[in-house]
């Protein structure tokens, strides 16, 4: 780009997007005099997804503004939580985040999981067809016009990307009462309904069951128990205090 030349700030959040941005100031940028200002800011490796406003000096305009010679831009970071309006709340995760999406099931939440990799327009087009939020770590996958929203996912261990989704969307929270193998809805089972489905240890040591809706999977309070109990009480806890 070699047109009008404007100046950038991008928040210090978003700085991992863009290796060459300045954390104490704007960056001058120039322009071809066309662009729109979102496809300049996803130029710099921004996704969308995660720009909760644009603002030329000192007015927030939209995506589709096209930036003239001078102008100082702001690009600031999603608030938090942030707020998905029109559906209710509910998530689509690439291949790639297969942990995440059972701790997130394992917290109650509606979290559709693809565990081969289907492909980018695939994605999104489910994303669209069932007004899901797409979460991955691949910032093409974000860019994709047709999603019906996404957001990135900052890091690389679990923990920290449910914190992340637990903090940034503030979903409600139903712990046990999701498959972690399939999303269904669990429900209440006695051992004679699922007896045909329990292996002789497992008849003989317990007696409350669940049992998934949809593919018919069996719960019960397992040698596992104690660390998913972990898991779901600091969930549980850290939602408190953000509340």
């Amino acid at each position: 780009m070699n047109g009008p030349e404007i100046r950038v700030e991008v928040a210090p959040e978003l700085c991992l997007f863009v290796p060459h941005a300045r954390r104490d100031g704007a960056t001058p940028l120039a322009t071809d005099g066309v662009s729109t200002l979102g496809h300049v800011v996803e130029s710099l490796g921004v996704p969308l997804t995660e720009v909760g406003a644009l603002v030329v000096d000192g007015r927030e305009v939209p995506v589709s503004h096209v930036p003239a010679a001078g102008e100082s831009v702001e690009v600031r970071a999603v608030g938090r939580p942030q707020r998905v309006p029109g559906a209710p709340l509910r998530f689509l995760l690439d291949v790639h985040l297969g942990t995440l999406a059972r701790r997130l099931r394992l917290l109650g939440v509606d979290a559709a999981y693809e565990s081969t990799d289907i492909g980018d327009p695939a994605l999104a087009a489910r994303s669209a067809a069932e007004k899901r939020v797409m979460l991955s770590r691949d910032r093409g996958l974000l860019r994709r016009r047709e999603l019906w929203a996404g957001a990135y996912v900052y890091s690389t261990r679990p923990e920290d990307q449910l914190r992340d989704v637990l903090g940034r969307f503030a979903p409600e929270l139903r712990p046990w009462t999701r498959c972690t193998a399939c999303n269904g809805l669990l429900t209440e089972a006695t051992k004679d309904q699922v007896a045909d489905r329990l292996k002789g240890g497992t008849q003989r040591s317990y007696d409350v069951f669940a049992q998934c809706s949809q593919c018919e999977r069996v719960y019960w309070k397992g040698a596992h128990h104690e660390q998913l109990e972990a898991v779901v009480a600091r969930a549980l806890a850290e939602h408190s205090e953000r509340g």
